[in-house]
């Protein structure tokens, strides 16, 4: 890398940090998994960032993206043993053993996580969380909320593309733990050190698996590099 490159990139660092809300560092703790050093996912994740990325290409992106998350979030599954019949022999497989998961997305871009998982683990139920950020409190709230029968009794799959101030998310664990849930994850693709902080505080008992690690908030409540609005650009609706 010449000199000049080095200084452009210098410059663009500082410019982003510029836009950043001051906060103090964070550390990720034990229960988070931040996969920046996966490269497929960084370089999924950087065709994401592209303003000029269209619709389409944006919800396959978020796709590919999920399963390779959801493939390190979910090495932890138990197993279990069973007699299966290739075209040359009997013999044994393995299966992943208890209830099945439950895949609850936070509406609305969380749907575009879905599909992913469901393409991982197809027996998967699933559970539907419908929130709104309010424009100036920045505060979430609930609309709509229905989950599969017996859910306290699954391990469950939080998803939405982006961890933000991370009230969202901290709302969505709050009432899957007021329903008796044990075993939650919570899967997103991009998280900015707020959003992380909030939920290693509120909830250490709950699995975080990022794909990236932003600078920050800027005064809007972006993400910073970020991606903009990850529903919009799922939906195209902007």
């Amino acid at each position: 890398m010449t000199k000049s490159e080095i200084k452009v990139l210098e410059e663009v660092l500082k410019h982003e940090q510029s836009l950043c809300v001051p906060y103090p560092s964070v550390r990720p703790t034990h229960t988070t998994h931040v996969l920046s050093w996966h490269p497929l996912l960084m370089h999924k994740i950087t065709e994401m960032r592209k303003k000029d990325t269209d619709s389409s290409t944006f919800r396959k992106l978020v796709e590919e993206v999920t399963t390779l998350i959801c493939c390190e979030a979910m090495q932890h599954l138990e197993l279990e043993e069973y007699v299966v019949e290739t075209p040359i022999c009997k013999t044994i497989g393995k299966r992943i053993s208890g209830k099945k998961l439950v895949v609850v997305p936070i509406l609305r871009a969380g749907l575009g996580m879905e599909n992913a998982v469901k393409a991982v683990v197809p027996k998967s139920r699933t559970g539907i969380i419908g929130m709104y950020r309010d424009e100036k409190t920045l505060e979430p709230h609930v609309y709509f909320e229905k989950q599969p029968n017996g859910i306290s009794e699954r391990e469950i799959f939080i998803l939405d593309p982006m961890l933000a101030t991370g009230g969202s998310a901290d709302a969505a664990i709050k009432l899957l733990k007021e329903k008796g849930c044990k075993k939650i994850s919570f899967i997103c693709i991009i998280a900015a050190p707020q959003g992380m902080d909030l939920l290693q505080k509120n909830h250490p008992d709950v699995e975080l698996y990022i794909g990236c690690l932003d600078k920050g908030l800027n005064k809007d409540g972006y993400i910073v590099p970020g991606l903009g609005d990850a529903g919009d650009r799922i939906f195209g609706t902007k």
